[in-house]
């Protein structure tokens, strides 16, 4: 795993977080869920193409 995915999922933390108080505070509430929502998906897709290079490296590793 390489640091610089840290470094993106940081990054689209804080963007995310920023976004969600700018829009709650505008009273734009629902707006606020969506960016939280499409800043999860974004962090999950990431993580699970990660996982998944791991099952695959683990798949070669032993042969199977």
């Amino acid at each position: 795993m390489d640091i610089d995915l840290l470094f993106k999922i940081a990054a689209i933390g804080i963007i995310v977080a920023v976004l969600n108080q700018v829009l709650t505070r505008a009273g734009r509430d629902d707006q606020a869920m969506m960016t939280s929502l499409v800043g999860l998906i974004l962090v999950l897709t990431m993580v699970v193409q990660q996982v998944s290079s791991l099952f695959t490296t683990v798949k070669s590793l032993f042969g199977l």
